[in-house]
């Protein structure tokens, strides 16, 4: 994969404004009667991420013509939604820390964490409810179910070694790449774009989506524990099936199968394991073979933007995927 020339901060400079408020956006609408909320959405906040998907929300408004302040709106919705999957995930996943730090769940309790992912959910349809048209909350529900789908798919794939990568792939379009499509296509929808622009900005950020999360399939055996904010091998340590170990498996690796399973029944690994599965790995090409797919997956979001004509936005969209292919958490 080629380096990015590109840091995220220099990406997201033409709407960096644009997405402190957005930061601000989410505060003021976490306030609630209920102390505990706004606690742990500060929390919540105040533990990082990379705003990756208001971002481009934020830019795709802009590349579609639009410049009111239904975008920073509409960007911190998507924030909400995306917040809300985060602390029910880390719950299903048992997950004790996210980005460094307690998840939620960890700090406050299963059965508070699932309310307030809840809350986000119904608080993030109330935002776009009282300030837009059926159409756009209609594309934030049809995200939304299919999220929770996804999730609800995942869960009956589980510890199966079996996984195919078709099904590894509909996973990933479900709980990614359609949250990634929506926040692109709101945007475009927000300006006087055409249905053909409005299409192009979905598929850039499906694709956008595809690549990120292969991208981070593969930090689970090349990312760094501490960048990442939790133990390497995670995923394979939760029964989470991820593009690499199934091209391993699907190309016909009995000793791959056999760590693959006992490191799913045990719940961990030990450093043998680890390091003669990653040699298996390498033998095979298997990690190469994850990168390739979401290296085309971040070609395919960029070719989607030729149908708009030269931009600032647009050059910054053009970058967003180079960097995911080189993040390092």
């Amino acid at each position: 994969m080629q380096k990015s020339p590109l840091a995220l901060s220099q990406i997201f400079e033409p709407i960096r404004a644009d997405l402190e408020r957005v930061d601000q956006e989410f505060v003021r609408h976490i306030q609630s009667h209920v102390d505990l909320i706004p606690t742990i959405g500060k929390y919540i906040q105040g533990s990082g991420g990379k705003r990756i998907r208001p971002a481009v929300l934020l830019m795709a408004a802009r590349l579609g013509g639009y410049t009111g302040d239904r975008a920073v709106l509409h960007a911190a919705v998507i924030e909400f939604i995306h917040t809300a999957t985060l602390v029910h995930d880390d719950i299903i996943d048992d997950s004790e820390l996210r980005r460094g730090r307690l998840a939620v769940h960890s700090r406050w309790g299963n059965d508070i964490t699932v309310l307030l992912g809840d809350y986000l959910y119904i608080k993030s349809m109330a935002m776009a409810l009282t300030h837009d048209t059926l159409e756009l909350v209609r594309v934030l529900c049809d995200v939304t179910l299919h999220m929770i789908e996804g999730e609800l798919y995942q869960l009956t794939k589980n510890f199966d070694a079996a996984i195919t990568e078709d099904e590894h792939f509909e996973i990933i379009r479900r709980k990614t790449a359609y949250l990634f499509g929506g926040a692109a296509q709101i945007g475009g929808m927000l300006g006087p774009t055409t249905t053909e622009q409005q299409e192009a900005l979905s598929d850039y950020g499906y694709n956008l989506g595809i690549a990120f999360q292969l991208v981070d399939d593969l930090l689970d055996f090349t990312g760094n524990a501490v960048a990442l904010g939790k133990p390497i091998g995670a995923d394979l340590r939760e029964g989470k099936m991820t593009l690499p170990l199934i091209h391993l498996l699907a190309h016909g690796s009995p000793r791959g199968e056999e760590i693959v399973r006992e490191v799913m029944a045990n719940r961990s690994a030990s450093e043998s394991q680890w390091n003669e599965l990653m040699g298996l790995l390498k033998e095979q090409r298997s990690i190469e073979y994850a990168e390739r797919r979401a290296l085309e997956s971040a070609e395919r979001a960029k070719k989607r933007l030729r149908l708009f004509p030269p931009s600032a936005e647009r050059e910054a969209l053009l970058a967003l995927p180079d960097y995911v292919l080189q993040r390092d958490r």
